[in-house]
């Protein structure tokens, strides 16, 4: 559908806005608000209806929300003061006020069959949703994420059968979908879910295996502990769990949970709320995860999860600008050294390990550690993501894209795949395949449009290829998510193995206009 007022036009099915005939460069994100306001024109759109729609319900800022609105005015030449064609109705949202004519677009050429989801793989995969909170307290909702987490994390340990993500299944939480529309969603066969009620010392937990393509229930069980018992029954789930799968497996022997309980429960609750920050990947829940973590840490000192997100999160923050290298990378470093004593077979301490390797710029140590994080756990989708962004400043390009594209198969629903996406993107620009990386950034921002990262990609592609008005409007965002970024930073806080890929990345950002 193509949407016609003054002398724009909207092309939905081209994504495409164009003005007098020439094409008005605008970041994803702002194109689907733009569309969505002008199709849906004849009321008035709620703050709530547009997180629901452009940011499929994932906690916005009203900074970030106006900031989206403001471009898309501009993309128009209206602005706030005026209101033209996008008004503000105070108390109540936004509303499109153009005079608009439909025109009906060619119909596209019809895509082959089954192409429009996708595949179920020839490997077997699962996917664990987050389980619910039966408890009434929605505080409470971060322990059924725990037990969730931890099922799906001793799964992957196995290599015969992929288990999506966290971050892909657990968008299913709270929404009444349909067991086989999740399953052609994600392309497994089997689905874990379950409920956890949690009163005073005491739980009960209750799981069950559905196959999806039959819907029939292969499985079901439940469990009343003390909680002081709550890891042996992660591990009575896990095994049993298996054993449905795969009969053939000595699940009770062949499952056990590597990991190290910690010595108090109140020191796993805080990781798993640290946890729920982390992913959210802003600078805000940045500082929350660290607090939460250095508390478990003061519980436990052992603990080697939390050791290792604390590390992660330290690092992630060092790469997005949040925080200064020199300041956190040696207790970051002493944290992971730390996790990995605690136990050597967890796949996020050397993860954690890899990401300060990065960072300090010993990119064949952190490649080590990475590779020994994925040998563990081959569906560690963090560490895929990582391992891919170590290539890429390695000079591995076309290694890296291949771990990035694995990274976001492993994880296609996941509130990280901006992430995966701005990867792939700027493996493609070390390939000088401009075009593309442009695409790829467009797509992570499409995901989330405050990652900075996929706006360096965008600034600096937009920049070797002439784009001025895209390298400006990149640049924009960019400053506005990393609001020091300059030539010097790039120069001196990026880990580069090749002087000729840093003076490659300056030079697109030199020519898009940074200074």
């Amino acid at each position: 559908m193509r949407f016609c007022f003054e002398n724009n036009v909207l092309d939905g099915d081209l994504r495409e806005l164009t003005c007098g005939g020439a094409a008005v460069p605008l970041q994803p994100q702002v194109f689907d608000l733009l569309l969505y306001l002008v199709a849906e024109r004849a009321r008035v759109v709620s703050k709530d209806d547009l997180i629901s729609q452009i940011w499929s319900d994932r906690i916005v800022s009203d900074s970030a929300l106006n900031s989206r609105i403001n471009a898309a005015r501009k993309a128009l030449g209206d602005d706030g003061a005026t209101q033209r064609l996008i008004k503000t109705i105070p108390r109540k949202g936004f509303r499109f006020v153009g005079d608009v004519r439909e025109d009906v677009a060619a119909a596209p050429v019809p895509a082959e069959p089954g192409t429009a989801r996708r595949a179920v793989t020839d490997r077997p995969a699962i996917a664990v949703l987050a389980f619910e909170n039966m408890s009434g307290d929605p505080a409470q909702d971060y322990f059924g994420d725990g037990i969730s987490e931890d099922i799906l994390t001793a799964l992957s340990r196995q290599r015969w059968f992929m288990v999506i993500a966290r971050n892909s299944s657990f968008t299913y939480k709270g929404r009444a979908v349909h067991i086989r529309q999740i399953a052609e969603e994600l392309g497994v066969r089997y689905i874990v879910e379950g409920s956890v009620r949690k009163a005073d010392n005491r739980v009960r937990i209750t799981a069950q295996l559905n196959d999806a393509t039959s819907g029939s229930h292969l499985w079901a069980e439940r469990y009343d502990r003390e909680l002081v018992d709550v890891f042996a029954v992660q591990d009575e789930i896990t095994n049993a769990i298996v054993a449905a799968i795969e009969p053939q497996i000595h699940a009770a022997e062949n499952f056990r949970s590597h990991r190290k309980p910690p010595a108090s429960l109140d020191a796993w609750d805080l990781l798993m709320r640290a946890l729920s920050h982390y992913w959210r990947v802003t600078r805000q829940d940045h500082e929350a995860a660290k607090t939460l973590l250095e508390r478990a840490i003061a519980i436990d000192p052992n603990y080697g999860q939390a050791l290792s997100v604390l590390a992660v999160n330290d690092m992630f923050g060092v790469h997005l600008g949040w925080a200064e290298l020199t300041a956190v990378a040696p207790a970051a470093e002493t944290a992971a050294l730390k996790a990995v004593r605690c136990d050597h077979e967890d796949a996020w301490a050397h993860a954690a390990l890899g990401s300060v390797y990065f960072s300090t710029r010993r990119l064949a140590d952190a490649l080590s550690e990475f590779e020994q994080a994925l040998a563990l756990n081959p569906n560690f989708s963090l560490a895929q993501g990582y391992h891919a962004l170590a290539l890429s400043y390695a000079g591995r390009s076309k290694d890296a894209f291949a771990a990035a594209q694995t990274a976001i198969r492993l994880s296609p629903r996941d509130p990280s795949l901006a992430i995966y996406h701005g990867i792939a993107g700027y493996a493609r620009f070390t390939e000088r395949q401009y075009d593309e990386a442009i695409a790829l950034a467009r797509e992570a921002i499409r995901h989330r449009g405050d990652l900075t990262g996929a706006y360096r990609v965008l600034a600096v592609s937009a920049g070797m290829t002439g784009d001025s008005a895209l390298a400006e409007m990149a640049l924009d965002e960019l400053r506005r998510t990393q609001p020091g970024i300059s030539l010097h930073w790039i120069a001196t806080k990026l880990p580069w193995a090749s002087d000729a890929d840093r003076e490659h990345y300056l030079e697109g950002f030199r020519r898009a206009g940074l200074r």
